[in-house]
């Protein structure tokens, strides 16, 4: 059972801190990356539960691609993420220690955002010439059971099961000011397959971001991080757990072009409060690649 609370516990897919995330580019953008995380710190249970001194220390490191488009007439991308992930977590049960290893291809992600109101789909030429606006998007993301599952494990890397999120953004510019907030929940499959033999099921996980950031220059910017989520408790078998979560981060993020077509990001966060879930700090670097297609040209006058 301290397996069980673990395998539910340790998933931070709500944790994530994303700015500019519904920032429009030009059309026929495409970006390439390499992004590295480490996130470790304490998981915190119901105090019914007899686990104590249970922490964690995850690596991950993922493969990422967008390509940017036009949809009537506004600006769209498609993205798709691959991670791979390695990792322990440790802690007492009554007054047994255990410790838990794991590594392999966690679950693959694909991501599709379109701006509703603002960000107009124009070519790199337009773009460089536009005055930033207010922009409205939406976006969906997904991902499938592709990570390493076994049911006779009671930790995984993938999760068997499917999951979306719907989001709504709103970036709005003040000089070199941008402040966004972002509102979406993670809804998820059941898991028919779990340890044993079990049917798991979660409810929905809420997830609002804000952001508040500074552009030194095109490219090079430094925002200030926060995120709350809430929900997800589990069902096994029917039976209801005591793991709603309620649980907010805060994080800094440091952006910065090595040069005309490469970039470094670099991240910091750290759990502000938990009820139940992960309590971690999480430390980022991405390296960004990116290049117009041949047809995103100018148009004609």
């Amino acid at each position: 059972m301290w397996l069980v609370a673990i395998a539910a516990a340790v998933p931070a897919t709500a944790q994530q801190l994303e700015p500019r995330a519904y920032s429009p580019s030009p059309v026929g953008t495409n970006f390439f990356g390499l992004a590295y995380a480490n996130s470790s710190g304490n998981v915190v249970f119901d105090p019914s539960l007899p686990f104590t001194n249970v922490s964690a220390n995850v690596n991950g490191i993922a493969a990422l691609y967008v390509h940017t488009f036009g949809l009537f007439g506004r600006s769209a991308s498609i993205g798709a993420s691959l991670p791979y992930s390695w990792g322990e977590v440790e802690g007492d049960v009554g007054e047994t220690f255990r410790r838990i290893t794991r590594s392999g291809f966690a679950d693959a992600g694909l991501r599709f955002v379109c701006n509703i109101v603002g960000g107009p789909a124009l070519s790199p030429y337009e773009f460089a010439a536009r005055k930033p606006s207010t922009t409205f998007g939406a976006s969906l993301t997904v991902t499938a059971p592709t990570g390493e599952y076994d049911p006779s494990k009671l930790i995984n890397l993938g999760t068997n099961r499917w999951a979306f999120k719907p989001e709504l953004g709103v970036a709005q510019p003040l000089g070199k000011f941008w402040l966004e907030f972002f509102a979406g929940a993670w809804f998820f499959t059941t898991n028919h397959d779990f340890y044993g033999g079990n049917t798991r099921q979660q409810d929905p996980l809420t997830s609002v971001q804000a952001h508040v950031s500074y552009t030194f220059r095109p490219r090079l910017w430094l925002a200030l991080d926060g995120t709350w989520y809430g929900g997800g408790a589990t069902t096994l078998d029917g039976v209801a757990k005591a793991d709603r979560q309620s649980n907010s981060r805060l994080g800094t993020t440091l952006a910065v072009p090595v040069s005309k077509t490469h970039s470094l990001k670099f991240g910091y966060a750290r759990g502000a409060s938990t009820r139940v879930g992960s309590k971690l700090d999480t430390i980022s670097v991405a390296w960004q690649f990116f290049w117009f297609d041949r047809t995103a040209k100018p148009k004609a006058g």
